[in-house]
């Protein structure tokens, strides 16, 4: 049974729709010229994915002639939706989630690692739940079908229960859960920050595993529509060049850039530097690795392999999605050194 929201149906259609002609990718090579194409970005307030709102406050993509309408979505769902239905040319989303959307019938490509999650996404628990054991049959709130409700059913399957073992409470955001499980309502939440920090606020509430506990479970992406890597390689080039000029701008300007990312996320300052450990952000190195075919948690091709068959062994799809020409490595290997 599929959890999906029902909405997707269309805009996974709309989306086939839109992409049926496009010529095959193998053909494209990165260029180096700038890029010209007006595209749109989507992002949302996980720590990993905010110096994309640096970038256009540094005026670094235009730096790299790349002309970015760059959209912020507070609910991470309809960010993935724009990107099925072709509002979106790009986004940022997790592994999982862009697994999911191709088992819908959605055609999307990754060309970036961000960050992987290392302890920013959590389970939290109210007072006298002391570990995912404990779960049985409680009440616990999620954003269904996205990477918080992937989180919990790996949780659950470390500690030898399935999601027929709790009684799962959707809501529509990460914010929505939060704030169910703060006032209340459930026993748990399974959220990312930094809506873990509101969670946190119910008294006597404490994390009871983390994706630290997943290591590589949960990387995050830059992610695109192939008809714009076949139309506008530049521009692919581009926006990867930009992220990785953000981040040596952030090294030379921490505490600006923590300011804007912060104030992005609708957090304080002191809260958001508590995010550092629990999100790991990629190197140009480290991108080489992970998009480097291997047989460990550290390649892209390991984890997507290891997720298809977790959502779909778990019921989040129907059909276990394709990982053939989901990566796309040579925008990476043509970041100038």
């Amino acid at each position: 049974m599929t959890i999906r929201p029902h909405v997707r149906l269309s805009c996974l259609v709309l989306t086939l729709a839109m992409l049926v002609g496009a010529a095959p990718l193998a053909a494209c090579t990165p260029r180096r010229p700038a890029a010209t194409a007006r595209i749109t970005l989507g992002f949302t307030a996980w720590p990993g994915w905010l110096p994309w709102q640096v970038a256009k406050e540094q005026g670094l993509f235009a730096k790299n002639g790349v002309n970015v309408e760059l959209k912020y979505f507070t609910n991470y769902t309809d960010s993935l939706l724009a990107l099925e239905s072709g509002a979106l040319d790009a986004n940022s989303q997790t592994l999982n989630d862009t697994l999911i959307s191709v088992s819908g019938g959605a055609r999307q490509t990754v060309v970036l690692v961000n960050d992987n999650s290392t302890g920013n996404d959590k389970v939290i628990a109210r007072s006298g739940i002391t570990s995912v054991a404990d779960l049985r049959g409680r009440k616990i709130a999620v954003e269904q079908g996205t990477v918080n409700h992937y989180l919990l059913l790996l949780a659950l399957a470390q500690a030898g229960l399935g999601q027929q073992d709790v009684v799962l409470d959707p809501q529509p955001t990460d914010a929505a859960a939060a704030a169910a499980f703060t006032a209340g309502q459930v026993d748990a939440v399974s959220a990312s920050a930094p809506f873990t920090t509101r969670a946190l606020q119910r008294s006597g509430s404490h994390a009871i595993a983390t994706s630290a506990e997943f290591p590589g479970a949960i990387p995050n992406h830059l992610v695109v529509r192939p008809a714009l890597i076949h139309d506008h390689p530049d521009t692919v080039q581009a926006l990867v060049d930009t992220w990785f000029d953000t981040l040596k701008w952030i090294k030379g300007h921490k505490d600006a850039a923590v300011a804007i990312m912060a104030k992005t996320s609708g957090v304080s300052v002191e809260d958001y530097k508590t995010y550092d450990a629990g999100t790991t952000i990629f190197t140009r190195r480290q991108n080489l690795d992970a998009f480097t075919p291997g047989t460990t948690p550290e390649h892209l091709n390991y984890q997507a392999a290891q997720i298809a068959d977790f959502v779909f062994g778990t019921g989040m799809v129907q059909s276990r999605p394709s990982v053939a020409d989901l990566l796309d490595e040579r925008f990476i290997n043509s970041v100038p050194d």
